[in-house]
Formats: structure tokens, sequence, C-alpha cells
């Protein structure tokens, strides 16, 4: 199937004609999912998605085949009550700052920006911990370098909060050297994930050892 095709199927499992408006932008535009899906090919861990949304990144992974479980972690109750049931994913509100479930790969998009600098090292190392012999954690977050693509992401996530769409205390970006701090001995792949958006992101793989 097409990445259009894909993003068809998910947004009708959706009934709000404004979510499926979003899904199928989202999913066809954003590069993020299938960096994603790519990385976890073959990956036999159970995975928690922290700041889970509404659940596109298990939908997803579903459609192409991905079958280990998957937890979907969100502050946010009301997006966690617009998720559509998937089998083998379980839904729940929680706080990304509190342990995760252990033995667990790990994928946070888009989330360490809304916490203090404190917090991100706390949910890193809580992330580098939960994560098994052979597992992984994946990041995508824009981060702080000053440049004109940070500045842009910081605006449109500002205008984010205004709308509403984002349930955020503040805007945090975080450095690079932050977040590849917490995983000194994994195997890192970091990578520029701009797609065709003028925004600072960079999707962030570390892999633990099987040894």
């Amino acid at each position: 199937m097409s990445r259009a095709e894909v993003a068809d199927r998910i947004a009708a499992r959706f009934n709000s004609r404004f979510l499926q408006g979003y899904v199928r932008s989202k999913v066809r535009t954003d590069p993020v999912y299938e960096a994603v899906r790519v990385r976890l090919q073959g990956h036999e861990h159970p995975l928690v998605d922290v700041g889970c949304g509404i659940g596109l990144l298990p939908l997803y992974l579903r459609e192409h085949g991905y079958s280990a479980p998957i937890v979907g972690l969100d502050f946010d109750r009301r997006k966690i009550d617009s998720a559509p049931q998937i089998d083998g994913v379980t839904f729940r509100s929680g706080d990304a700052r509190e342990p995760l479930p252990q033995e667990h790969s790990v994928v946070m998009l888009d989330l360490l920006h809304y916490f203090t600098t404190g917090e991100q090292r706390a949910i890193l190392a809580n992330a580098a911990r939960a994560v098994p012999r052979g597992g992984v954690v994946i990041i995508r977050d824009a981060v702080n370098d000053g440049s004109w693509r940070y500045r842009a992401t910081y605006l449109a996530e500002s205008f984010a909060r205004i709308i509403a769409w984002l349930k955020a205390e503040r805007l945090n970006f975080p450095t690079r050297a932050t977040i590849e701090a917490a995983f000194a001995g994994f195997e890192q792949e970091i990578v520029p994930l701009y797609g065709r958006t003028p925004f600072n992101n960079y999707l962030f793989v570390f892999r633990r050892s099987r040894d």
C-alpha cells in the first residue's frame, strides 16, 4: 500500500471529521512514522509509546504488520479517549516522568520539549532503564541549536499551545547533548528528520547491546 492509502485506512478509524482530516494529513506528510517502522522491523520486544496522543504510531505499525504488544501513554486524557481500539495495544493516561514499564523498548515523539531540563534528564534515564538487552529507544524531537529551523519550530509549537491542541505548561527544547548523555554505552544513530517541513527535527535511535 502507498502511504496515502495507509493514511486513508487509519483516518477511517476515527469518528470525528476533524480528526480524520488531521490524521490523513499527518500520516501522509510526517516522515517519522515510516522512520520508526523501518527501525523496528524484526523487533520482538514489547513497545511503550510515551506521549502517544491519539495513537497514530501504533496504528501505523499495525498497518505494517508489527505485532508486538504496545502500551500507549499520554498525559492528555482527551487524546487517549479518542484513540481507536487496536488489538494488542493498551492506551492509558500517564505522566512521562513516572517509571516506564520494564523490559519494553521505548518511543518518544515530540515529547521532551514540554518539560524542564531536569525533567528531561529524568525521563531519558527512565527510558534507558526500561529497555531490555537488544531493545531500542527511539526519540524524535526538535533540538535547541539556535538555527532558523529551531526558531520556526518554537513559533509553531507556541501557536499549537495557544489554540489548546497541545496541553503543555512550557516549551523547553532539549539540546542534542542532553539527549545523548542518557544513553552512554548504547549504539547510536542520529539523523535529521526535517521531511518537507521547516522544523528542526532529529531522529535519535539508541540500541542496547544483546551482550
